[in-house]
């Protein structure tokens, strides 16, 4: 059973399989040799996320094995201001504000946790701000990702995960690529 890499979080990870994406990009990476599987809840915060984590989980695993690694990219909701948290209105006066500020003052925090609970962490929000231009270059809304910032991001994400031994290297493919497979004998190449 090939391993599972289950991508967890807001509207980021929601939207990176659209085009251009980096949750896309991994399972094209990753072709053959595990399954990215995707649980997206645009506009969540970890509050609501507590609330329906087995229920937003559900699945994921397969066959009852734990996946093999889990990104978790939740906090763009919660770094938001307070008191302006009206999702579906149209209204924008009425939308969570979010300032770079805050979203550092966040980001920190949670890298903070991370360390502090040893589990590999990514601060992409240092990262990006590395980038000439980067609230037009790598975001397309002052939140979401560009290509450009989907690939930033994409690269993060292969580097902490083979920091845990969870690379093209490690992993083999479960079946034989096709220049692996004799022409002259091809049901050779199936046996077990």
């Amino acid at each position: 059973m090939r391993p599972r890499l289950v991508l967890f979080g807001a509207s980021i990870t929601e939207q990176s399989f659209a085009s251009g994406g980096w949750g896309a990009a991994l399972a094209h990476h990753f072709v053959r040799q595990a399954d990215v599987v995707l649980r997206g809840l645009s506009g969540y915060n970890t509050r609501w996320v507590l609330k329906v984590l087995d229920r937003a989980m559900e699945g994921a695993a397969g066959g009852g094995a734990d996946p093999a690694a889990v990104t978790v990219l939740f906090g763009s909701n919660d770094a938001s201001l307070p008191d302006r948290h009206v999702y579906g209105d149209n209204d924008p006066s009425r939308q969570p504000e979010r300032t770079n500020e805050a979203a550092g003052t966040y980001a920190q925090a949670c890298i903070a946790v991370a360390k502090e609970l040893d589990h590999p962490v990514i601060d992409i929000w240092t990262q990006m701000q590395q980038f000439p231009d980067w609230q037009t270059s790598a975001l397309c809304d002052r939140l979401h990702f560009t290509p450009f910032g989907n690939k930033i991001f994409f690269d993060e994400v292969l580097k902490t995960l083979e920091s845990i031994g969870f690379s093209q290297h490690s992993l083999r493919s479960d079946l034989p690529l096709y220049h692996e497979i004799d022409p002259k004998d091809p049901l050779k190449a199936f046996e077990i």
